[in-house]
């Protein structure tokens, strides 16, 4: 019983509370893309370095603040310089809209049209990035590191194996949960929410309705922005900031929107935490595990390496694509 639980905690510490925070970003950046799509109707190539450009600039307020003196303590420092990285994403967002999108709106272009266009404004975000910040690992996250250590794990347990809870997995896991729920609630019961739907849903009648376009696509683009750079800032602590690192995050997080049903809030949340799990279980190694469950295996027993956890988020979307375009709650086919 006692190699059981030594077993479970490791899987635990491994591979369970990484995939929960993983899936949870990964939720957060999908739930992003299929709002556009819903709504906008185009895929927007340019969200993950959308996502880099906000967490950039939560970074730079970071430090500053720190530098200031400016802390809260354990938490970090980066949850109060996040409200002034989602406004500089947002209005990012907005100039991109209106500088970019709305044109190819108002042509009624193609959406491959606009696509194209996103992948223009996604190298030029990529470029500003990388120019003011650098494309080296940027590290932001202070305060404290763990919630639960090992040691105070065995400690209570007296278990040989230890469970950490990182503060970061913890903070992820509960901020995702209180934006999920806000964004649902404003979706279901707010008049703008409302109208966002019903423009998603049918464009014309909602146009005949009274429903203001500009104001649709406007408020799309904000939640967009703020939940990009939500999840960028919340990757970022649990793991690191990178720029190109957000670029790759693109292909877990359109495979999530795809798997969940593009178009499909409730759908990005469910794809984000398969994509993630996938990512995780199959590229962990179970040697140790295996051997508290009383086998002796002669390697790593490990299926992919870790450099192949991109290609699981590809195979992944290649799969749903062929076998069930719709995804689990059947959005709409790309």
């Amino acid at each position: 019983m006692i190699d059981f639980l030594n077993a479970l905690v490791m899987f635990a510490n491994f591979v369970f509370l990484p995939g929960l925070a993983y899936g949870a970003q990964l939720a957060l950046g999908a739930l992003g893309i299929t709002l556009v799509f819903g709504i906008l109707r185009f895929s927007n190539f340019a969200h993950g370095d959308l996502m880099a450009f906000g967490t950039m600039i939560t970074i730079l307020v970071t430090w500053w603040l720190i530098g200031m003196g400016v802390t809260l303590g354990p938490l970090p420092t980066a949850l109060l310089a996040l409200p002034i990285g989602i406004i500089g994403a947002v209005i990012m967002a907005l100039i991109i809209d209106r500088t970019v999108f709305r044109f190819y709106r108002q042509q009624h272009s193609a959406s491959i049209v606009l696509v194209m266009a996103s992948v223009g404004v996604m190298f030029m975000l990529n470029g500003i990035v990388r120019l003011v910040i650098g494309p080296n690992d940027q590290r932001f996250a202070d305060g404290e590191r763990f919630l639960i250590t090992v040691r105070e794990f065995r400690e209570w347990t007296g278990l040989a194996e230890g469970l950490a809870i990182r503060l970061p997995v913890a903070i992820t896991v509960v901020v995702a949960v209180v934006v999920v729920v806000a964004l649902f609630w404003f979706l279901t019961y707010s008049r703008t929410g409302k109208a966002m739907r019903a423009y998603s849903d049918n464009e014309d009648l909602a146009l005949l309705s009274g429903i203001n376009p500009d104001k649709v696509v406007r408020v799309t683009w904000v939640i967009a922005a703020a939940l990009a750079t939500i999840a960028g800032v919340l990757y970022g602590l649990d793991k690191s900031f990178r720029p190109f690192t957000y670029f790759q995050l693109l292909l877990p997080m359109f495979a999530a929107a795809i798997v969940g049903g593009i178009g499909q809030p409730i759908g990005a949340i469910a794809g984000g935490f398969v994509v993630a799990f996938s990512e995780v279980t199959l590229t962990y190694a179970y040697k140790r595990v295996l051997e508290y469950m009383g086998f002796a295996p002669d390697g790593l027993v490990q299926l992919l390496s870790t450099e192949y956890k991109f290609a699981i988020s590809f195979v992944i979307l290649v799969i749903v694509l062929l076998i069930r375009p719709t995804g689990i709650f059947r959005g709409r086919v790309l």
